[in-house]
């Protein structure tokens, strides 16, 4: 029996790398319908609903969300109307249609005081408009009957769109030298490393009963300074990478200092075997400088 999918987001980072893990791994197991702004508008619930009934569809990833974190600050009814209300219709009809529901969530939901990694339990103190709109999103879905994971992960990057990686190798050819900040620590995601983590769940779906959220990134604890000075040891980029502190980078929104997350319930719940960042690194680096050649 084939199960159909619903992807919301499908032109983002993750939006695109689970599309290709699908085409390689997983297209005789599910009917997955790839859909962004232009196909299905998630803030309008009824066309939300008409696409669910009508596609018959068993299994609702949302990857589509307002991650613009600094123009959050002062685009506040934008940064919600995506991270909370369009949240909220999906779980709404993925409650009424008995749906499984994976939503993306991120490590901005903490304050980033903490001395030890994150679970999936501690509590939650969001910093910056962007936080606050994907702490209601999960809320949403929390105070729900639903079958549903909330995955939250980290400094996401890809070979697509706009993301760390992909701007530094830009300033990496463009500038001799660099400043980065040092005293933000967590761990990268690889997008497509996520994606392959989210079928994984869905292909244990029937561990899950109720709302429960896990934590996911590559295995490993860096800072961005150390992120950006690797990006470009293994691109052999000659740019000089030099530390700075956070307060020496303003930016709109405020940033959790330390976004460690502990990994231990999604490893030991689904089996998974989690890469080492720089493992993930490498391949993504070889991936972009083979989609240039």
């Amino acid at each position: 029996m084939s199960y159909n999918i619903l992807v919301t987001g499908a032109k983002g980072q993750l939006g695109r790398s689970l599309r290709k893990v699908y085409e390689e791994q997983f297209k005789t197991q599910y009917e997955v319908f790839f859909t962004d702004i232009e196909e299905l508008d998630i803030t309008n619930q009824g066309a939300l609903e008409d696409f669910i009934a009508d596609n018959k569809i068993d299994i609702v990833i949302n990857a589509a969300a307002y991650t613009a974190v600094d123009k959050a600050e002062t685009d506040k009814e934008n940064a919600f109307l995506l991270n909370q209300t369009a949240v909220r219709f999906i779980a709404e009809l993925c409650q009424k249609y008995q749906i499984f529901l994976i939503h993306i969530s991120t490590d901005y939901v903490f304050d980033g005081t903490s001395t030890v990694p994150y679970t999936p339990e501690m509590t939650i103190n969001p910093l910056s408009v962007y936080g606050k709109s994907k702490a209601e999103g999960e809320r949403e879905i929390l105070e729900r009957n639903l079958r549903a994971a909330i995955v939250r992960t980290s400094w996401l990057y890809s070979p697509y769109g706009t993301n760390f990686v992909k701007t530094m190798l830009r300033l990496g050819n463009e500038k001799e030298r660099l400043n980065v900040i040092n005293d933000q620590v967590g761990a990268p995601t690889n997008a497509k490393d996520l994606a392959t983590a989210i079928f994984a769940i869905i292909n244990k779906r029937h561990l899950i009963s109720s709302p429960q959220i896990f934590h996911y990134a590559n295995e490993g604890t860096i800072s961005w300074y150390d992120f950006a000075r690797e990006i470009m040891t293994m691109s052999n980029l000659p740019c000089v990478v030099q530390p700075i502190r956070t307060e020496e980078y303003p930016t709109a929104a405020q940033r959790p200092q330390y976004s460690i997350f502990d990994l231990s319930k999604i490893k030991t719940q689904f089996a998974l075997s989690i890469p080492f960042w720089k493992d993930s690194l490498k391949r993504t680096l070889q991936e972009i400088k083979n989609n240039e050649s």
